[in-house]
């Protein structure tokens, strides 16, 4: 809450239209919701973007994803707003750049801060309808009481704090080398939750096995019960993120090795969710989205995904990093069997919602996403609401793009340098490379092989340009620059 200084700091009309939309939003939780559309948001960790069947996956069978696939439409250059994972659920949940909520990177069991209760998520946004709200799986905006997910618009919560690797690991699960497993033995004991409360405060390998069908039976059950009311729903998996563990329902049935029955047990889970909603004849009144944080783990290596055609994978703003498969499903609005190649995002989703929902969005706080319903059920000649696209990692600004071009400036970044990755749970070591100004044209090269910059020199002119505002609002590390737009995180204090 602001204190009394603060108040005083505060312009009139901005005050005056911040209590407008406070009343205006008790009065739409009041309203009847009798016609509201579900939300259904199926958000996976570290699944590249050829990892499923409608995105070329072929090692394994993905039948409910084909299914939704071709029952909806097809993002072929979807974004997460950045490449790892509480930067990319703080973007998700509330429809800003990481930077401008100031959640950057993964936030570690030790955090003392996490998303700020000033934010608007996008649970907090369907409780202005009168909305039921969960989250089953992992949250990763903060493990103190402060920011767990019923302080910030859930009414209920099942899962992890942060990474399932964020423990410190029994050898009968995984052999590290030393230094991976000095590190590891530095975490505390993974805990799992439900609401506010802790309910395993030593969450085993045999536990996690457990993980991805828990979840399901969780979200299966609230759509269940909540089948008279609107609803939403957001299933952030723990899996596929290293390490991987899997139910006896799944191990060794994909023939693809571990990886492959664990993306075979979340394309169940799919199915389990489409099921329920089809049983309670909800199909034409929920949208569902399926899509991911950050592109594949690579020094993994078979215990990652493939984000082919992209170059490189999570923890770089190439596109393997960022671009996720996504499918969105809503018969009767959504056009079956189609496809999108238009530029969205993650960060698009929250204000596409408050359309949908008819909420508007608080005045004085800046949104970034845009509204993407036509392209969502494909409205002639639609196309991207992004003139330009900010690809921000860390603080840094590795890249700017547009709908067909992206300029990468000078910047470190990790990548394997064609070496294979490693096995079986052991990572190997990524090389550090540099980037110079480079221009990819994403429509003819998607694997940014070729630098085009000496050749389009107008076009890096419009995108340095657009850079510089990025800078000017949001800060930028490589540069020394502090944004002046950037808001606090929360603090435990």
């Amino acid at each position: 809450m602001l204190g009394s200084h603060s108040l005083l700091r505060v312009p009139v009309l901005a005050l005056i239209l911040t209590c407008l939309w406070l009343i205006q939003g008790l009065r739409a939780a009041e309203e009847p919701a009798a016609d509201l559309p579900n939300i259904v948001i199926i958000f996976i960790d570290d699944m590249g973007y050829a990892d499923i069947g409608p995105f070329g996956a072929t090692d394994y069978p993905t039948p409910n994803l084909d299914r939704m696939a071709s029952e909806g439409r097809v993002f072929t250059d979807f974004v997460s707003a950045t490449a790892v994972c509480s930067a990319s659920r703080a973007a998700l949940l509330t429809g800003c750049y990481p930077e401008r909520v100031s959640i950057l990177g993964a936030l570690s069991p030790d955090a003392k801060h996490g998303i700020n209760s000033d934010e608007l998520t996008m649970a907090e946004l369907c409780k202005q309808r009168g909305y039921a709200t969960a989250i089953f799986g992992k949250w990763h905006l903060g493990h103190l009481p402060p920011f767990l997910p019923l302080q910030h618009g859930f009414d209920e919560y099942f899962g992890l704090p942060y990474s399932n690797d964020m423990w410190p690991l029994h050898p009968d699960y995984v052999k590290l080398p030393p230094e991976a497993a000095n590190r590891k033995q530095r975490y505390p004991d993974l805990p799992l939750f439900d609401g506010n409360r802790i309910v395993d405060d030593e969450v085993t390998g045999d536990d996690q096995a457990q993980l991805t069908t828990l979840y399901t039976e969780r979200a299966v059950e609230f759509i269940n019960r909540n089948a008279k009311r609107p609803f939403f729903l957001y299933v952030p998996h723990s899996m596929v993120h290293v390490p991987l563990f899997v139910s006896s329902k799944f191990r060794d049935k994909s023939g693809a090795g571990l990886f492959g029955d664990v993306v075979m047990e979340i394309d169940w889970s799919v199915g389990q969710v489409l099921d329920a909603i089809s049983q309670n004849e909800l199909d034409e009144k929920t949208l569902v989205i399926f899509t991911s944080d950050n592109g594949p783990w690579l020094n993994f290596g078979n215990h990652a995904g493939s984000a082919k055609p992209l170059r490189e994978g999570k923890g770089t703003m190439f596109e393997g990093g960022y671009r996720e498969p996504c499918i969105m499903r809503w018969p009767g609005k959504i056009p079956a069997d189609t496809k999108c190649d238009e530029l969205a995002s993650t960060i698009d989703l929250l204000p596409t919602v408050a359309n949908l929902i008819d909420v508007e969005l608080p005045p004085e706080r800046t949104i970034d996403g845009k509204d993407i319903w036509p392209l969502m059920t494909g409205e002639p000649d639609a196309v991207s609401p992004h003139e330009i696209f900010y690809c921000y990692y860390g603080g840094e600004l590795h890249a700017v793009r547009d709908r067909r071009w992206k300029l990468h400036f000078p910047h470190q970044y990790r990548t394997l340098a064609g070496k294979p990755g490693g096995q079986d749970g052991v990572p190997v070591p990524y090389s550090q490379r540099k980037t110079g100004l480079e221009l990819y044209d994403l429509k003819n090269d998607v694997g940014e092989t070729k630098n085009v910059a000496r050749r389009h020199p107008q076009i890096v002119a419009r995108l340095t340009k657009g850079a510089e505002t990025a800078r000017t609002a949001l800060g930028d590390k490589l540069t020394n620059r502090e944004g002046t737009e950037i808001r606090p995180h929360g603090t435990s204090e």
